[in-house]
Formats: C-alpha cells, sequence, structure tokens
C-alpha cells in the first residue's frame, strides 16, 4: 500500500485483513451451532447479563436496526434471548440471555477461545486495550458513554 512502513493505509490494511481472517475462523466455529458471527457478536454483548436496549445492541454489534431486529427474532426462536420492555423507559426494549443462551455462550466461548489458542497468540488483552484505546481516540463520545455505563454499575 506505502512505501512508508506504518503509514495510516497500512493500518487500516492490517486491520481489516486481520478482523476478516478472524471473523473467517470464528464463522466456521461457529457455523457448526448454526450461529454467524453477528449472532456470537450479540450474545457477547448480552453475556453481561445487564440487558441491553436494542438500539445499543445494534451499534455494538455493527447492525442496522432492521437487520439485528431479524436475527434477534432468530436468537428468541432459538431460546437464546428474550426480549423485556425497559422498566424506566417503557418506550424502549431490552435484550437479555435465557438461562440456555448463558449456557451456549459460555460453552461456544470456549471453542473460540481453543480455536485461538490453536493459533499460538496469547490472549490478546494488550491487543484489545489497544485497540479500545485507538477507538476511544476515534470516538470519543462511544468512549465516554461506555466509560459511564461501566462505571455506573
Amino acid at each position: 500500500m506505502s512505501d512508508v512502513p506504518g503509514a495510516p493505509a497500512d493500518l487500516l490494511r492490517s486491520l481489516t485483513r486481520a478482523e476478516r481472517l478472524l471473523s473467517r475462523r470464528l464463522g466456521a466455529v461457529l457455523a457448526d451451532d448454526g450461529l454467524t458471527i453477528e449472532a456470537w457478536r450479540v450474545l457477547c454483548l448480552l453475556a453481561d447479563g445487564q440487558g441491553h436496549p436494542m438500539s445499543e445492541v445494534s451499534a455494538e454489534a455493527s447492525l442496522p436496526p432492521g437487520t439485528l431486529t431479524k436475527l434477534v427474532d432468530q436468537l428468541v426462536d432459538q431460546n437464546l434471548v428474550f426480549r423485556r420492555v425497559d422498566a424506566l423507559d417503557r418506550r424502549r426494549i431490552r435484550a437479555y440471555l435465557t438461562a440456555r443462551g448463558r449456557r451456549e455462550h459460555e460453552r461456544l466461548d470456549q471453542r473460540v477461545r481453543a480455536s485461538l489458542a490453536e493459533l499460538g497468540a496469547p490472549e490478546g488483552a494488550d491487543l484489545i486495550n489497544q485497540l479500545d484505546d485507538l477507538i476511544g481516540r476515534l470516538d470519543p463520545a462511544r468512549h465516554r458513554d461506555r466509560a459511564d455505563t461501566v462505571g455506573s454499575h
């Protein structure tokens, strides 16, 4: 891409390539259970047990609202997710994992971790922290919102 190592184009290319390869690898692991990467992202977000507004799930899963609704409908049909009206704001719908959804998330999380361990790669905490820092600098409002949410629990 560039003659200068570390150029912005190289960063974008490397991040894009890594995301595609990781998605392909994890997609193959999840396909055995009939799940997609998008479904996995939703399950991972909901695994904290807090319940999340559909608008937040849509943003975190990088899915348009209509697509997310169809996906969550499928997860509800599989008894992995349920929806409830938000107790504080009756206009909002919150999504949660069912008991079965929690068990499936734990089981799949072990399979995903095993697949990543086969690569001989470390857990990735340092890389995740660096990427979260980059995301925070690129999208300061979102970073503040997440910090407020984490600090309020």
